[in-house]
């Protein structure tokens, strides 16, 4: 019975990535100890969630792809009447409306969409997949830029970039035509020239928005104020030097120079702690994640499989880049956690559900070899 039970636990599950993004949660709960200056509360919070995300990636892996495909257009419905509900009802903290109060808690619909939109888009190119053109890509492009747009007037820059890089990528893998990508390139290269000047910046994004890219060229311009995160950060990262000053010993995060160090400033904590070897592990262990998930994309059965488990994939990557990116002081401060590694549960549901989705592509692959 026993023995039955397991079988039944472990069927849906891909062991590879099972195995590494546990490698991932055990050692965030080893950082956040640390970090929280050994608060238990915090962690018992953190295993609390993983426990939850865990279960909840076994469940998404026993859904098959056909009902992911049905799940699709609802799901993205739903999320951007959400979203829509946030510019009506929406509860305003710290100058952003990003959450609804749903009574017993808050929701922050933008959540949601990093699963509902490349579901939506994956089936969408599925759907037409016989014959696909250009007109199809506009129609995609549009429904990519609604959600976008929406959480971007939240506003929020970080979410809205990273969702519409998703996007992007099922677009990419979907065959994208190299015109519209020159397009698009050159779209993203005027955005970049507007937001790294002044006086052209503050007609296109908010004021703190502006002062954080103008941050990140020159940190010392404000070394009190907003260029404070990418100073703190960077001295953190490099007083760790080759193997860190032991964990529990960093001087930056247990003297409260380091904002934010259980989440979006965590990997600061862990350069100083476990310096460069730290860091190469946990860049290892990241790039264990991505080679499952692209592998499980490359020999995915459906052209819907393979659109969603690449776009799921790209996005951890995306996330991981950026975070590092902003707390090594090469990209702008834009409030992106690390993930699987950073305190906080909804960013870990949302990417274990995902990985739970990379469960679902694989599973099938493997029941029509039998």
């Amino acid at each position: 019975m026993i023995k039955r039970l397991w079988d039944g636990i472990k069927r849906p599950v891909d062991p590879w990535l099972l195995v590494f993004t546990l490698m991932v949660l055990v050692l965030s709960v080893v950082v956040l100890y640390s970090a929280s200056n050994r608060d238990m509360d915090k962690v018992t919070d953190k295993l609390t969630f993983m426990g939850i995300a865990v279960v909840t990636m076994w469940c998404v892996a026993n859904i098959s792809q056909q009902n992911l495909m049905r799940l699709a257009l609802p799901a993205y419905l739903f999320a951007v009447l959400l979203l829509l509900g946030v510019q009506f009802f929406g509860v305003t903290s710290h100058g952003a409306t990003r959450w609804l109060n749903i009574g017993v808690t808050r929701i922050q619909p933008s959540e949601l969409m990093r699963i509902a939109l490349p579901l939506m888009l994956a089936w969408y190119f599925h759907h037409f997949e016989a014959n696909l053109n250009w007109r199809h890509f506009l129609v995609a492009l549009l429904l990519m830029l609604i959600p976008v747009g929406l959480i971007l007037k939240q506003p929020d820059l970080g979410t809205g970039l990273l969702i519409a890089a998703s996007g992007f990528y099922i677009l990419f893998f979907a065959g994208l035509p190299w015109k519209l990508i020159g397009l698009l390139v050159l779209a993203a290269g005027g955005v970049a020239y507007t937001v790294t000047h002044w006086d052209l910046c503050v007609h296109l994004l908010h004021e703190y928005q502006c002062r954080r890219v103008a941050t990140m060229i020159d940190p010392m311009e404000d070394p009190l104020g907003a260029g404070y995160h990418i100073i703190q950060g960077t001295i953190a990262i490099g007083s760790g030097g080759l193997v860190g000053k032991g964990w529990l010993n960093g001087t930056q995060t247990h003297l409260d120079f380091i904002p934010e160090r259980t989440t979006d400033f965590i990997f600061a904590v862990f350069g100083e702690e476990f310096g460069l070897a730290g860091n190469v592990v946990l860049l290892v262990m990241y790039l264990l994640v991505i080679a499952r998930g692209l592998t499980i994309a490359m020999n995915a059965s459906t052209l819907f499989g393979r659109l969603l488990a690449g776009s799921i994939t790209l996005t951890f990557f995306t996330y991981a880049f950026v975070n590092m990116g902003m707390v090594s002081g090469i990209l702008p401060v834009v409030g992106v956690p690390l993930p699987l590694v950073s305190y906080g549960g909804t960013s870990m549901l949302s990417i274990l559900t995902g990985f739970g989705i990379l469960m679902s592509i694989g599973r099938d692959r493997k029941l029509m070899k039998v």
